[in-house]
């Protein structure tokens, strides 16, 4: 058995340990839904920055260098100019909504703010949508096992799969953010270490520019068109204002001060780190030309860069990152089925032990879905286009629009998802002949927004206000006392 794979046994194995003890603090669906309410600004940040950096901004990122060059960093420098703005003008309205009436997920905020039917809506897009990032994470994961040991993508997707999920299903938001505490320091104790190593076998700095690279190697705005250099702006940057795993965590917060201050550390670290991955990949192309797989390149880097020691450290902390990025992501999944599904719309006379049951279940039912749909997206980037894609023509109109107007309702709402997402899937895959600017995800949000608006300026103005006031008693009957803070 190899140092790497021995590494990754005991890192898994302590995690599930760790993520099991975690459960006994978790008694009701207030602590696994949004942790009572209790996260400090150092849990913030922990959880924001463990669901951030994952299989797209280690792994994709990587390969995308290893192609573009510098310009790479947009997709995950663009996720932290997003944090900027999701710290000071997003999150905090809609942590003071989830405060005030005890939303514990999205479909809350938006059946409040439009009805059930749009709750409805987003929550089935959401399921469907949050199973691709949960593939991409996994195929990520896979990677690393099949070049450490040959394992097949399934054999490496199931594996990262149970892991996640045990760890998940047992403590929820709050023994997750613990988790990703652990997490995190392995992440960026590996990277920090394996970078400067690698940059320096693969000739160093200037090496990674000179002769025998691209010529748009070094240009930090080169782009080769749509999900190509600093077009991720376009694909990234709404998904990280509006994605409801985030705005999920910051209903965890204890304060509004802890919420801002959290987030924008996490936008900080994101901007930092967006460099790591870059370099490596960049590294990987000069001294390891024949990559063929985008999704190999970051774990065949640490490979053979690397002395045996540290690339075992660096591979477990590229196995970190994709593994609490997925309890991210089946927090999203468990959460929209548990309470905007079964909760709202099949059992509303369940109880809170039912709720948490379903919550439970449906963690390791997305998990299952998770490993099969990894079998067949092609790469880790693909996986998460489609999601970014989705999420942004989906949710970021009737999110956005919703805090700063209460003109629109109900129809402008469905308007801008339906447009939104067939504009996304006509200019994607029907215009074959579109300009090369021309990027399906920034079209259907300009279109949804397009219908948004009509749709509130047809709207009576007798009807203002919000169109779902039976949630606010819907959500008081939640109250959860005697909450204790919980601080890092």
């Amino acid at each position: 058995m190899t140092i790497h794979l021995t590494l990754l046994i005991v890192y898994s194995l302590g995690i599930i340990a760790f993520g099991l003890w975690t459960s006994r603090f978790v008694r009701n669906s207030s602590q696994f839904f949004v942790a009572g309410r209790s996260l400090g600004p150092g849990l913030i940040l922990a959880s924001m920055l463990a669901a951030n950096i994952g299989a797209g901004s280690t792994v994709g990122v990587a390969g995308l260098a290893y192609r573009d060059g510098i310009s790479a960093w947009w997709w995950v420098g663009a996720a932290g100019l997003a944090s900027f703005v999701f710290a000071f003008w997003v999150a905090p309205p809609l942590w003071r909504l989830a405060k005030a009436h005890n939303f514990y997920t999205t479909g809350d905020y938006l059946e409040f703010r439009y009805g059930p039917s749009v709750r409805g809506v987003v929550s089935l897009l959401i399921c469907v949508a949050s199973l691709s990032i949960m593939a991409g994470q996994l195929i990520a994961g896979a990677a690393i096992l099949n070049v450490i040991i040959g394992v097949p993508r399934w054999a490496g997707s199931l594996i990262g799969a149970t892991v996640m999920t045990i760890y998940f299903a047992a403590g929820g938001l709050l023994g997750t953010a613990w988790v990703n505490s652990v997490q995190l320091v392995i992440m960026l104790v590996g990277f920090v270490i394996a970078l400067p190593v690698a940059i320096g076998n693969a000739g160093g700095l200037p090496a990674l520019t000179g002769p025998g690279t691209p010529p748009w190697f070094g240009d930090f705005m080169y782009s080769a068109g749509p999900q190509s250099g600093w077009t991720w702006l376009f694909l990234t940057f709404p998904g990280f204002l509006i994605s409801p795993g985030l705005i999920q965590k910051g209903y965890g917060a204890a304060s509004e001060r802890a919420l801002k201050l959290g987030i924008a550390m996490n936008a900080v670290a994101l901007i930092a780190f967006a460099f790591i991955p870059t370099l490596l990949g960049m590294a990987g192309r000069v001294a390891i030309p024949n990559i063929t797989d985008p999704n190999a390149v970051l774990p065949t880097v640490l490979l053979q860069l690397l002395p045996a020691w540290l690339g075992a450290l660096a591979l477990s902390a590229v196995f970190s990152t994709e593994v609490d990025t997925c309890d991210a992501v089946l927090f999203m999944f468990s959460t929209t089925v548990s309470q905007d599904l079964f909760k709202r719309h099949l059992r509303p006379e369940a109880t809170d032990a039912q709720l948490l049951w379903v919550a439970r279940a449906a963690a390791f039912v997305g998990g299952g879905l998770g490993v099969v749909l990894s079998i067949y997206l092609a790469t880790v980037t693909q996986a998460l286009s489609l999601f970014y894609a989705v999420l942004g023509c989906t949710l970021f109109v009737p999110i956005i629009g919703g805090l700063f107007t209460r003109r629109a309702g109900t129809p402008s709402a469905l308007a801008a998802i339906a447009v939104g997402v067939a504009t996304l899937f006509l200019v994607g895959g029907a215009v074959s002949s579109r300009p090369r600017w021309m990027d399906p995800a920034l079209t259907g949000i300009v279109a949804a927004a397009l219908a948004y608006a009509l749709g509130a300026m047809l709207r009576p103005r007798s009807s203002g206000g919000s169109e779902a006031p039976p949630l606010q008693e819907h959500a008081a009957s939640r109250r959860v006392p005697g909450r204790q803070r919980v601080r890092l």
